[in-house]
């Protein structure tokens, strides 16, 4: 597939200072094997599309028989997506799908009423040693589908439209862009892409979609002459024609969408409309009533204090 490269610059791209809307600096978070860099939800920004949780996973290193465990847990009312550029995690969950996630590949998992599922590494992988590295996200589902029934889906990297052209390699994970859509049915409409640019390369962001914005991995860009370093969350003024240009090779997240009708509530790893719902699910997992992971019976991640009220989806986001 091909598309257009941004022709040269002009003084107009040059001085569109004000195409950024927000500049998020992720905060570091703890998770005992390892650390990660979250950059939504924040106290600046609740979402971005349906986009209401991202976090940057590592890199990090793992040495012979270390991995990570996430034992059994459930969610609502939410999508799941895990995209890896290094190594891998073997996904189970209430439905009985066992699936490893690679890297350029898509694990999607609708937890709707309810599911529950691990994330952890596979035996060989935990024998070897390996370096683990990618990025985590959660997609609010619009009202109406809330209480949907689970779902998981995958797509491998081979599925995922692949676009080069101008010294930019954009894979396409969610959404239509760059005149390719992706295979991913997702609840509501959604933009996400894994984007590479050759030093001195130059990327066109329309304004097809409401929210947009970009998540730098590796390198150098600059947009509207300001330069940023890898870790940093650009939230894209909405209506603007953006252009990312790369100083050094690099390599960013762009997603978005359309926004939700309404705020969303978050409390561990419920998220839902009404915060009455979450109540809810709180006394389902405390009293054992979600279904559990076949092949992972054993283990599972025990409710923390309930009484800590949900929080809109922003900084105050109740996340042990």
């Amino acid at each position: 597939m091909s598309w257009n490269p941004c022709p040269e610059p002009t003084l107009g791209d040059r001085a569109s200072v004000g195409q950024i809307e927000t500049l998020i600096v992720p905060r570091a978070v703890d998770l005992g094997e390892m650390t990660v860099r979250r950059a939504l939800p924040s106290t600046k920004r609740q979402m971005v599309g349906p986009f209401i949780f991202f976090d940057q996973m590592g890199p990090a290193e793992f040495l012979t028989d270390q991995g990570i465990d996430v034992r059994p847990h459930p969610h609502i009312n939410l999508a799941t997506l895990t995209y890896l550029f290094e190594g891998e995690i073997l996904h189970r969950d209430s439905l009985g799908t066992e699936k490893t996630i690679q890297p350029g590949a898509v694990n999607w998992m609708r937890a709707g009423r309810g599911i529950v599922h691990s994330e952890r590494t596979g035996a060989e992988r935990k024998r070897d040693g390996q370096r683990l590295f990618g990025i985590q996200t959660w997609m609010a589902l619009p009202a109406s589908q809330e209480e949907s029934d689970p779902a998981f889906m995958h797509h491998g990297a081979e599925a995922l439209p692949l676009v080069e052209a101008g010294g930019v390699r954009a894979r396409l994970i969610a959404g239509r862009a760059f005149g390719a859509a992706s295979p991913l049915v997702t609840a509501s409409e959604t933009l996400y892409a894994d984007i590479r640019l050759e030093a001195g390369a130059r990327m066109p962001i329309d304004a097809g979609y409401d929210e947009r914005a970009v998540y730098t991995i590796g390198g150098t860009i600059e947009v509207a002459g300001d330069a940023f370093q890898p870790g940093q969350l650009l939230v894209l003024r909405p209506g603007d024609a953006v252009t990312v240009a790369a100083t050094t090779d690099a390599r960013f997240m762009l997603f978005g969408g359309a926004p939700m009708e309404g705020p969303r509530y978050i409390w561990w790893n419920f998220v839902s409309s009404r915060p009455e719902r979450i109540e809810a699910a709180k006394e389902e997992w405390a009293r054992g009533r979600f279904d559990t992971v076949p092949g992972d019976e054993a283990e599972f991640i025990p409710l923390p204090d309930k009484r800590d009220p949900p929080q809109r989806a922003t900084g105050g986001v109740f996340y042990p």
